[in-house]
C-alpha cells in the first residue's frame, strides 16, 4: 500500500466580490491650501509627498460617500443590494453619535433587514472590520457583507494647525465579501479570499495622536492633534512588525506579495515599511499623492484604484496594512 499524504478539505473564506470607491467633488490642492494657512507646496510634498486631497462639501457626508462607494463595489461585484446580510463600516467621524452610519447605507441601499453596525478603530478600522466581518460569515452570520471603511476628517481637523490640516482628506472605499470554499492552503494560489489576518492596540499612546473632544468629556467633536515625529517612529515599527506576523501565519515570505496595499498615511511611511520588507517600491499601491490621509477609507480606497487601473488582478496575493491612533495596527493577507 502506497503512502498518501493527507489532503485537506476545503474551507470557508471571505472572498473579495467587488470594490469600490467615493470622493467628494472639491479636490483640493497644496498650493490652494497655501492661500489660507501658512503652508507651502514644497513643505507639504518634501514632508508627506502630498500633492492634493478631496474635501466635502455639506451636501457629502460620512454615509454618502460610504454609500456611493458601497453601489460600485455591488456593481463590481455583480451582485443586488439585497443580497447583503452585513455591514461593518469603519469610520472615526460618523454622521452622528447615534445610530451607526452602517445603518443609514442600509437604509440609501434600500436593505430592509441585515446586521449593520459600525466599527471605530481609526485609520485601522478597515482591517478591523474586515477581520470581523470575515469572522461572523465564518460563523455563518452572513453570505455576502458589505465592508467600508468612510471619513470626512476635514470636519475634525483644526485649520489653523499646518502640522495637521495638510495631512489628511475625505473618502471612502469598500469591498464586498462573499463567502465561498477555497484551498485550505494559504500557500495554495487556489486558496482565494482572506488567508490571514493579526490586529493590535496600545491604548498607552493615546496623547501622541488623538482628538481633544468626545461625548462623555467635552460635550463637543473635537479636533485632532498628533506628535508626528513619534507616531512615524512607531509605525514604522509595528508595522514591519504585524506585516511579518500576519505573513508568518498564512506561511509566506514578503516574495510572495504581489502587491502591499498600505494606509496612506505618509509618503516616507510607505518608503520605509517597504524597505523593511525589501519589496520594491513599484509593487506598492500609492495614492497618498491624491488623496493624503483618508484614515479608515485608505486601504480601501488605494484597493479600488489599483483594482481598476488594471495593476492588481485576481489571483494575485495582496497585503493590506494599517495603522492609526490609539494606537491601533493591523495587517491582512488576501487573494484577490
Amino acid at each position: 500500500m502506497t503512502d498518501q499524504l493527507p489532503i485537506s478539505a476545503p474551507v470557508l473564506r471571505a472572498v473579495i466580490a467587488g470594490t469600490g470607491s467615493a470622493l467628494p467633488r472639491r479636490r483640493v490642492t497644496n498650493a490652494e491650501l497655501a492661500e489660507t494657512v501658512d503652508t507651502s507646496d514644497e513643505w507639504i510634498v518634501e514632508r508627506t509627498g502630498i500633492r492634493a486631497r478631496h474635501i466635502a462639501a455639506e451636501d457629502e457626508t460620512t454615509s454618502s460617500l460610504a454609500t456611493d462607494a458601497a453601489r460600485k463595489a455591488l456593481e463590481a461585484a455583480g451582485m443586488d443590494a439585497s443580497e447583503i446580510g452585513l455591514i461593518v463600516l469603519a469610520t472615526a467621524t460618523p454622521d452622528q453619535t447615534f445610530p451607526a452610519s452602517a445603518t443609514k447605507v442600509q437604509a440609501a441601499l434600500g436593505i430592509n433587514d441585515c446586521v449593520a453596525f459600525d466599527v471605530q478603530a481609526v485609520c485601522s478600522g478597515f482591517l478591523y472590520a474586515l477581520s470581523v466581518a470575515e469572522s461572523m460569515m465564518r460563523g455563518g452570520a452572513a453570505k455576502a457583507a458589505l465592508v467600508i471603511g468612510a471619513e470626512t476628517f476635514s470636519r475634525i481637523l483644526d485649520w489653523q494647525d499646518r502640522a495637521t490640516c495638510v495631512l489628511f482628506g475625505d473618502g471612502a472605499g469598500a469591498v464586498v465579501l462573499r463567502a465561498e470554499t477555497s484551498a485550505a492552503d494559504p500557500a495554495d494560489k487556489a486558496a482565494r479570499g482572506l488567508l490571514s489576518s493579526r490586529l493590535h492596540a496600545d491604548g498607552r499612546h493615546n496623547e501622541l495622536l488623538f482628538v481633544d473632544g468626545g461625548p462623555s468629556t467635552t460635550g463637543t467633536v473635537g479636533k485632532v492633534r498628533m506628535k508626528g515625529r513619534e507616531v512615524f517612529r512607531h509605525a514604522v515599527v509595528n508595522l514591519a512588525s504585524v506585516l511579518g506576523e500576519v505573513l508568518a501565519e498564512a506561511g509566506l515570505t514578503p516574495a510572495d506579495i504581489d502587491w502591499l496595499v498600505p494606509h496612506q498615511a505618509n509618503a516616507r511611511i510607505l518608503d520605509a515599511t517597504a524597505r523593511k520588507l525589501d519589496l520594491p517600491a513599484e509593487r506598492v499601491i500609492v495614492t497618498v499623492d491624491e488623496h493624503a490621509n483618508t484614515s479608515a477609507a485608505s486601504v480601501p480606497l488605494a484597493l479600488d484604484v489599483a483594482v481598476r487601473d488594471g495593476r492588481i488582478k485576481r489571483g494575485d496575493l495582496l497585503v493590506l496594512e494599517a495603522m492609526g491612533g490609539g494606537f491601533t495596527w493591523g495587517a491582512a493577507v488576501v487573494r484577490y
